[in-house]
């Protein structure tokens, strides 16, 4: 597995001009790396809010202040900023499930700690309940994507500054069929995942108000468009699917030594390949820009799952797709289960019938309750065979008793603990 980092493109590098056949090629070739499932990732975000009062908004030199402390702490994870300034913790690739989720935690108490001391704390919500989009980051980069979010509304700026996520980060999987095969675990990325998104839905507000959607958060990537947060076509074959995507998702900026970046309307990279010089670190870029849930990156990038509540509820998530996708007897039950699905993920996701009622229904839909109960089941019973800890596999237990079983999702707390049960109603 790659290193699990924020620019997403680590596919091709250097400066040489790329032709629309070496893009596919280079595309199809590197960015699966097959072989077997060794390694597991995990990338963190969260809203940072006031320790005693969270709906107040934190000022940008408070922020300031408490990030330059957090530059000094010896981690092992990379610890970067988002452009609303949400803080992510991207776990180096781990050998296990149980290192990843020792060394993610160690990691997240240091910045917890010196984040205290500012007064401010971490929060795992999907979307932040109370605070509209405010940029943090004033880049270049940041600029060029607000500007070209801006043409489909809102939705960018949103995701942009006030949304936060887990991210599973596993090995692309063999490239033989079977339950570890590569096109197994693509297929059952883009189908599970949707079982993801119900199941650990936790972004039910957006300007304070209730949206209707348990998974807001996978509201605003709809929003956004199929070019930049669509995914790819299933009845092709992943490298086919994932290069035919890249040569023809819109370029969202060209890059500038100096001054504000250009943000082209409507050119796609197989035009700019056709018309201009794009080079491979220009593919490289292009490729960070494009955020589909489910990113290959030599390993597959899961970026459906919403930020989790508590100091450890991010385990959960991150233990169950690994169980799910790395244990082969789990990986079949999880697949048989999942199968039926894909009657409703007409299209790509998340703009299928399927995602969408995820995203707005949660675990009230009761064909992804059932898969959901059968999935988390398979995950208990195969985490101890990963050699997960007890205490990971009780915060997996504790979830699947609490959400799974009666079909609750922590969206579904956040509305209780605000507004009461009547907010279902």
């Amino acid at each position: 597995m790659s290193d699990s980092s924020n620019d997403g493109g680590d596919c091709t590098n250097g400066r040489t001009a790329v032709t629309e056949a070496e893009v596919e090629a280079l595309v199809r070739g590197i960015c699966f790396k097959t072989g077997p499932p060794r390694t597991v990732g995990v990338e963190v975000e969260w809203l940072v809010h006031e320790l005693t009062e969270p709906r107040l908004p934190v000022t940008r030199d408070r922020l300031e202040a408490a990030y330059a402390a957090l530059r000094h702490l010896p981690l092992d994870s990379a610890l970067t900023v988002e452009p609303g300034g949400q803080l992510e913790l991207s776990s180096r690739p781990a050998a296990s499930l149980t290192e990843c989720v020792d060394t993610v935690s160690a990691d997240l108490t240091a910045v917890r700690t010196a984040l205290k001391a500012h007064g401010l704390a971490l929060s795992g919500i999907g979307t932040d309940p109370w605070h509209s989009p405010r940029r943090y980051l004033r880049e270049p980069r940041y600029d060029a994507m607000e500007a070209c979010l801006d043409r489909t509304g809102p939705a960018g700026r949103a995701m942009m500054c006030t949304s936060a996520s887990v991210q599973v980060c596993l090995d692309a999987g063999y490239e033989e069929p079977g339950p570890l095969g590569l096109g197994r675990r693509w297929w059952l990325a883009h189908h599970l995942g949707a079982v993801l998104v119900a199941a650990f839905a936790n972004s039910p507000l957006l300007g304070a108000e209730p949206t209707g959607w348990r998974s807001t958060r996978q509201l605003l990537w709809m929003e956004i468009g199929t070019g930049r947060a669509g995914g790819p076509d299933l009845a092709e074959t992943p490298r086919d699917a994932w290069s035919r995507l890249v040569l023809d998702a819109p370029v969202m900026c060209v890059r500038r030594d100096s001054g504000p970046w250009d943000v082209p309307d409507g050119l796609t990279f197989r035009d700019w390949t056709r018309t201009g010089a794009p080079t491979r670190a220009d593919l490289d870029y292009h490729i960070s820009t494009l955020f589909p849930p489910v990113r290959p990156r030599g390993h597959l990038e899961l970026r459906m799952i919403d930020a989790q509540p508590g100091e450890n509820g991010w385990i959960v998530p991150l233990a169950v797709a690994t169980a799910l996708f790395d244990d082969p007897e789990a990986a079949e039950t999880a697949y048989r289960a999942a199968k039926p699905l894909a009657e409703r993920a007409q299209g790509p996701a998340p703009h299928n019938p399927l995602w969408i009622t995820a995203a707005r229904e949660g675990l009230t839909d009761p064909e992804l309750h059932a898969v959901a109960l059968t999935c988390f089941t398979a995950a208990l019973e195969a985490l101890p065979r990963l050699g997960a800890s007890p205490a990971v596999i009780d915060a997996v237990r504790t979830f699947h008793d609490h959400h799974i079983i009666p079909g609750r999702t922590p969206a579904d707390d956040l509305l209780d603990s605000l507004y009461g049960e009547e907010i279902h109603r």
